[in-house]
């Protein structure tokens, strides 16, 4: 990893403003994002867990781990909002 875990945790977390994002980092460098509804409450919209943070070698790597994980939120916004049909 080339950033400290401080600044990997401050690019993740800044880039779901204005939605709340935690970032937790384990001594084994697995990491788990939470992106919170809002400021509010602590409704979690998406958590991902076991990220292996010492893949985040350079920022494509940590873009692409955020683009990722803005594709996830956006899917379960969808989701919530309109269920799947469940065959009968």
């Amino acid at each position: 990893m080339f950033l400290s875990a401080l600044e990997l945790r401050n690019i993740i977390e800044s880039s779901f403003l204005p939605k709340r994002c935690q970032c937790t980092l384990s001594p084994d460098l697995s990491m788990t994002v939470k992106i919170f509804g809002d400021h509010q409450t602590d409704q979690v919209d998406l958590q991902v867990s076991d990220i292996d943070a010492s893949r985040l070698n350079g920022c494509r790597e940590i873009n692409d781990l955020i683009a990722g994980l803005r594709s996830e939120l956006k899917e379960q916004a969808v989701q919530h909002h309109y269920p799947r049909a469940r065959a009968v």
